[in-house]
């Protein structure tokens, strides 16, 4: 016989037995669930792919998006077909029945749109949140000046459309950088949106982020120059990728295995300057536009291939030599 359970956030229920919290069916269960919570009701300010992707996982972990709020009657319309929510005229109706006030509109638009937010309501108690990877509590400076608590939760994650982001975001880290009263509940509505917490002080942000950039929108414009350099050997873009991405993959593949150190392999971990310096001469006569970060690249290599223990001193210095472009190496 099948069983059927109630799932809130991290909370499951099996349904015949909801009367062990007092509830007698789904929507009782879900009431007295979120009566133990502070933070229930959330308007969302800024409905653009994070933000409507949020407020659809917010809505299926327990919470209740009460409204959404943008600027675009288009956006709001988009972002009401995931959600559900109202989509309000103004920030005030807005901001009515929240207890929790989520600002997803482009980052140089936070400290301008909190500053509407508190401007427009009375938030004091209230929790109010930025996703930016880089900006700090500074940016919520006039909710925290009015009473609210605040805090900053950013997925560690790339997105493409709002589907993938709903697919992608369970599972992911988030950073965390919050006061005191918000750090609580900001770690809370992570875990139960799938992630896991990561916290981040607000000098650390733009390291973190930084990293994260690397991570992902660097990868991007890497893959980008390999695409380009098949491409100019002849190669189309559709062929080029087929015949790359099963060497990325299996990059990765023994990164998350071994760490990055003990997977770097290649010319530069062997100590093969012959083959560095048939690189650098193709790339300045061909391609002279990736000549830098070839050698930007490589010289940090090089630093990884000393730290693995497979390149000598002495093939360190020779292959340095090579890639600043010392004519006498």
């Amino acid at each position: 016989m099948r069983k059927a359970f109630f799932i809130f956030g991290t909370q499951i229920l099996p349904a015949r037995d909801c009367n062990i919290c007092g509830a007698e069916n789904f929507e009782d269960a879900r009431g007295l669930i979120m009566k133990k919570r502070r933070l229930n009701n959330f308007a969302i300010i800024g409905t653009g792919m994070v933000g409507t992707a949020i407020g659809f996982l917010l809505n299926k972990s327990g919470y209740k998006v009460v409204s959404v709020y943008d600027k675009s009657s288009a956006a709001a319309k988009r972002a009401h077909s995931y959600i559900g929510a109202k989509a309000s005229p103004t920030l005030r109706e807005a901001l009515q029945n929240a207890d929790g006030v989520l600002i997803t509109t482009p980052d140089d638009l936070i400290l301008s749109a909190c500053g509407e937010i508190a401007a427009a309501a009375d938030i004091k108690g209230k929790f109010v949140f930025h996703m930016s990877g880089a900006g700090g509590l500074d940016l919520l400076a006039p909710a925290q000046n009015a009473g609210a608590s605040v805090a900053s939760i950013h997925p560690l994650q790339s997105f493409s459309s709002i589907d993938q982001a709903i697919g992608n975001i369970p599972g992911s880290y988030f950073g965390v950088t919050a006061d005191k009263k918000a750090e609580g509940s900001a770690k809370n509505i992570v875990r139960d949106l799938g992630g896991i917490p990561l916290v981040i002080s607000p000098e650390q942000k733009p390291l973190y982020h930084a990293a994260a950039c690397f991570a992902s929108n660097y990868l991007v414009s890497l893959m980008n120059v390999v695409e380009s350099i098949y491409q100019a050997i002849g190669l189309n873009e559709k062929d080029a990728r087929a015949a790359f991405l099963p060497l990325v993959y299996g990059c990765l593949k023994n990164i998350e295995k071994s760490g990055s150190v003990s997977s770097l392999t290649g010319p530069i971990a062997r100590g093969d300057a012959g083959t560095i310096k048939k690189h650098v001469t193709a790339l300045h006569k061909n391609l002279p536009q990736y000549s830098s970060l070839y050698a930007s690249l490589g010289l940090t290599t090089v630093k990884i291939a000393r730290q693995k223990g497979t390149l000598s001193a002495a093939g360190a210095k020779k292959i340095n030599a090579i890639l600043k472009g010392d004519k006498k190496s």
